[in-house]
């Protein structure tokens, strides 16, 4: 019997995945210095990365034929929880969704998920950067149902749909555990935050290992080590993955049309989660 080992790391794309990634990366190695930026895949696996689908297909295959990318999804993920350990740490940007009739994120893989959200008007700069486009195609995009990310370099697809569908889809109930964390809480609040990452794993908060994980993902930390190596996940549009990590710069950076498109496209959500009155 295949084991329940998955947990999730799911976010829509610039909303912080990386930073937790990090962090756990720097408490798990609970070493003196930071844990190098190009080690954290090492703590765990993308669920897109065409290696893994290549070697379930058996070889190299249309990376434009999305459907069968998508079919082959779950021998992919079978083959993640096959080592039989007990947490499989996988990061996911898809939404917890169908597509072509197959769950996307298969509850009987799954032991838990922690889910990342971040204001939409401050990810949406971080996102037309990283996917080399306008801010107001990128804002046109993450209110779009249809939203994702074709088949590009060593990826296949990814579907995410809107920035609110998105965020409904894993909060919504599902048959497992979610952490639901808010990137503006984890800069207000990291000591808090980051120990409900350490305690969704089920081990022990040790406060000294918390503060020195936190300091060594620090953005200013990560920010210096891409200044000294690239960082191989940074995109090829953009040459920094690590630019401000802030929250708030919104209202320096986008123009009223953009800012009330998203409103307008994530109203609901965005009230729910307090992201509307700033």
């Amino acid at each position: 019997i295949m084991k329940s080992s998955i947990v999730w790391l799911a976010s829509y794309p610039k909303s912080g995945n990386t930073w937790v990634r990090a962090f756990l990366a720097n408490y798990l190695s609970n070493a003196q210095t930071p844990v190098s930026i190009n080690e954290i895949h090492k703590y765990g696996v993308g669920d897109n990365i065409l290696g893994m689908y290549q070697r379930v297909a058996g070889g190299p295959f249309d990376l434009d034929d999305i459907e069968l990318s998508v079919k082959l999804r779950g021998r992919v993920l079978a083959g993640i929880v096959a080592n039989n350990a007990d947490v499989n740490l996988v990061k996911t940007h898809n939404i917890n969704n169908h597509v072509y009739g197959i769950h996307l994120i298969p509850a009987q893989l799954t032991r838990s998920a922690i889910y990342i959200m971040r204001n939409p008007l401050d990810m949406v700069s971080s996102y037309a950067r990283h996917f080399g486009v306008s801010v107001e195609d990128a804002a046109h995009r993450i209110c779009h149902p249809h939203n994702g990310t074709g088949a590009y370099e060593k990826n296949v697809a990814t579907f995410m749909g809107s920035w609110s569908d998105h965020v409904k889809s894993w909060t919504q109930v599902l048959p497992y555990p979610v952490l639901v964390l808010r990137y503006e809480d984890m800069l207000a609040q990291p000591e808090v935050e980051f120990a409900k990452v350490v305690q969704h794993f089920g081990m022990p908060v040790d406060p000294e290992r918390l503060t020195r994980a936190i300091k060594h993902c620090s953005f200013d930390e990560l920010k210096r080590q891409e200044s000294e190596q690239e960082f191989i996940e940074r995109s090829e549009y953009t040459d920094k993955f690590f630019v401000k990590g802030q929250s708030g710069q919104w209202k320096d950076e986008l123009s009223r049309r953009v800012i009330k498109d998203i409103k307008r496209g994530n109203r609901d959500v965005m009230k729910k989660y307090g992201y509307w009155d700033e």
